[in-house]
């Protein structure tokens, strides 16, 4: 009788603490940790919706940069941190990449995080050099079919979300191409105007000025829709590739146990933030595409990602680091 007197105790001593951190959420200054740099697409969207977001927490939130390392050591400092909802993570396509792309991970992307809500997504194209003889995406897959390996493929580095994309449109067409890693967008587009390579695989936002200066010509997106920003350039399904399927997206998550009544109150403000007229414009102008999700829907984006993803690296044989 104690022993269940006692248990009858501590439930109700928990759901207190549980309660009572939700409603004094937040009591201090709430820190975003981007594993990216500053002044990149995902550390934008991030500081957009922390200036609407601070608004109704009524408190500050911050934005912590921290690149490199394939997000890993981000992930790990916000794995560890309290899970009171004070300390946030921006997780992306990235963070499920890294599932399959790293042998061992000081954190596990699905069980070591509570997702809360999507932010955004971002299209991916595949482009050529505006002289280029391939006008559609058709054109160039027809020379691959007939010209097997003499494609060359320009993307950012092994394992980024532009490269996997490249190895999932060798795999979804069917043809034999060369995709070439370059370190960065700049040097792809550098490349790809020199005759270096023959098309590129790059996130949209960045190679749309050169699309808008007629430097570069857009063959595809490879979204499931047509991008708002250049509707007249189909998508890959469009094109005839229905297996190609792929974007870009980032979303905010908390450390596992964070109380379930933080993260609903996470989930409403952030919502209210991503619909918001002003954001709704900022992002737009990034080339963003807004979209908030309940927790749910962005855990079940993040295991679908990892899956589908870790499926590629495995197909493209991509060695693992």
């Amino acid at each position: 009788m104690r022993s269940w007197f006692k248990c009858i105790v501590l439930a109700c001593s928990a759901l207190l603490t549980v309660t009572g951190q939700a409603q004094t959420y937040p009591s201090k200054t709430v820190r975003i940790v981007v594993p990216f740099g500053a002044g990149g697409v995902a550390d934008l969207t991030a500081r957009t919706v922390a200036e609407k977001l601070s608004q109704s927490l009524g408190q500050a939130v911050v934005i912590d940069n921290k690149p490199g390392a394939g997000g890993v050591a981000a992930g790990e400092l916000v794995a560890k941190a309290d899970p009171d909802g004070h300390t946030l993570l921006l997780i992306s396509n990235g963070t499920a990449v890294s599932a399959g792309l790293f042998k061992s991970l000081p954190f596990d992307p699905q069980r070591d995080f509570a997702p809360i809500s999507t932010l955004a997504t971002f299209d991916i194209a595949v482009i050529t050099a505006a002289e280029s003889p391939f006008k559609t995406l058709g054109d160039l897959l027809a020379f691959a079919r007939t010209h097997p390996g003499k494609l060359n493929l320009g993307t950012i580095n092994i394992g980024s979300t532009q490269n996997l994309t490249g190895e999932l449109l060798k795999s979804a067409a069917g043809i034999d191409v060369q995709i070439v890693p370059f370190n960065g967008t700049p040097a792809v587009i550098t490349a790809l105007r020199g005759k270096q390579i023959d098309a590129a695989v790059e996130i949209l936002g960045p190679v749309i000025p050169h699309i808008t200066a007629k430097a570069v010509r857009a063959l595809a997106v490879t979204g499931a829709k047509r991008s708002t920003v250049l509707p007249d350039v189909p998508t890959a399904i469009e094109s005839g590739v229905p297996g190609l399927l792929a974007s870009s997206w980032n979303a905010l998550a908390a450390p596992a146990k964070t109380p379930a009544a933080v993260i609903a109150r996470l989930n409403k403000d952030i919502t209210s933030a991503v619909n918001a007229p002003d954001v709704q414009a900022k992002l737009h102008a990034l080339n963003m595409d807004p979209q908030a999700s309940t927790p749910q829907q962005t855990a079940d984006l993040l295991a679908s990602e990892t899956k589908r993803w870790g499926e590629v690296i495995v197909r493209a044989r991509i060695p693992t680091q």
